[in-house]
């Protein structure tokens, strides 16, 4: 009587390895090509502008309200803050352009203060936002 030797089959199996590189070095793609912007965070009411430029790089935004209260990177900061700030940000995200955001009734004072610091913190160029009308 001859026993019958059973030879285990392989099951079917799909490599998952070369799509797993790939899903790992278009991850790394996007995080390398994605522009982090550092919002003011607060809404203003900015004045209407009728020779406004678009930027194309904006990417660091500093707010000022109607009360005088500054913004950066979503937290409140006061006008001799503003520097230092601003100085840790650029190490982060480098530019060559701030945007201030000031408010229709903020104090000019304010705005000019806030724009000293700015440059200087070593940007050249300052930007105020308006609205497009």
């Amino acid at each position: 009587m001859g026993r019958k030797v059973r030879e285990e089959e392989e099951e079917a199996a799909i490599d998952m390895t070369p799509m797993l590189d790939i899903v790992f070095i278009m991850l790394i793609f996007f995080i390398v090509t994605t522009v982090f912007v550092k919002q003011a965070g607060i809404d203003v009411n900015k004045p209407e502008g009728i020779t406004a430029t678009k930027f194309k790089n904006a990417n660091i935004f500093i707010a000022i309200t109607e009360d005088g209260n500054v913004w950066i990177d979503r937290r409140e900061v006061s006008v001799e803050a503003v520097r230092p700030n601003l100085e840790k940000l650029l190490l982060e995200q480098p530019t060559d352009a701030v945007f201030i955001q000031a408010d229709m009734k903020a104090k000019h004072g304010v705005v000019i203060e806030v724009m000293d610091a700015v440059k200087a913190a070593g940007v050249d160029q300052v930007a105020v936002a308006v609205r497009s009308s």
